[in-house]
């Protein structure tokens, strides 16, 4: 009997050699990838160091994971950091903060002066608060009652007032309305709220007639009842919660 031949088993082997151009693609997507991230930090300096680290890459030297950093990683953060305000020591701070309040102090006295001259205590109040120089006017001086237009014969008081609002060094200025708590009832307006608006716009208005306020410091608020200065059961409590307030903003944080 003849014997059967045992058939030989080879192992098959893959052919592996794809691997390597594979690998040397990563590679330089991965170094791309890092020119990419590090070229908006760096100087012309940092630049000529980082294309030596690339072209090594490409000529076969050192691989991106072994080669170190062109860019310093104290330096990765420089542009940013020197665009960061430097803080002040508690000291300098304080001395900020007294700077300021004499600036809106003496401001305080000008408006003073104004409200003086024309016999307008009555109407105008000022009062230097956490906040900044807040300067209060009550609605009847500018509006008759329901209404959110400044009326025509107190524009000459809004655009005085908006010249006493000319500083050298502008400062953030919101003005604010406010109202009682008795519902508005006519066509313009569905709710206090939408009064108090439209009035402090309005007279912001007036006030950025003057071409020598830069509008991006003005804002304007309405509060319509909620936030009165008196009780809303009495007559003169509610003539007191219907104002207009200006508020001159520190430039230092309290």
């Amino acid at each position: 009997m003849m014997r059967r031949r045992k058939k030989k088993q080879h192992d098959e082997h893959m052919d592996e050699s794809w691997l390597i151009p594979y690998a040397d693609l990563l590679t330089l997507l991965l170094a791309l990838f890092v020119v990419l991230f590090a070229s908006s930090n760096v100087d012309a300096q940092k630049f000529n160091a980082m294309s030596q680290a690339f072209n090594q890459i490409f000529t076969g030297g050192a691989s991106v994971m072994e080669y170190p950093s062109p860019v310093p990683e104290s330096d990765l953060g420089e542009d940013k950091k020197a665009e960061e305000e430097i803080p002040l020591t508690v000291d300098e701070l304080e001395a900020a903060k007294e700077k300021d309040r004499q600036e809106l102090e003496e401001l305080q006295s000008k408006v003073n002066g104004y409200i003086t001259a024309n016999e307008l205590q009555k109407q105008f109040a000022t009062e230097l608060t956490s906040e900044g120089l807040l300067l209060t006017i009550r609605d009847n001086v500018l509006f008759q009652s329901g209404s959110a237009n400044v009326a025509g014969k107190d524009e000459g008081v809004a655009r005085e007032l908006s010249g006493l609002l000319e500083m050298d060094t502008p400062r953030s200025v919101i003005i604010s309305g406010h109202t009682d708590n008795i519902p508005i009832s006519n066509a313009s307006y569905d709710s206090n709220w939408e009064l108090s608006v439209m009035r402090a716009v309005n007279f912001m208005k007036i006030i950025l007639r003057n071409q020598n306020l830069d509008p991006r410091w003005f804002s304007a608020k309405g509060f319509g009842e909620f936030k009165p200065l008196a009780d809303n059961d009495t007559k003169e409590g509610r003539a007191k919660n219907r104002r207009v307030e200006v508020l001159i903003l520190p430039r230092v944080i309290q």
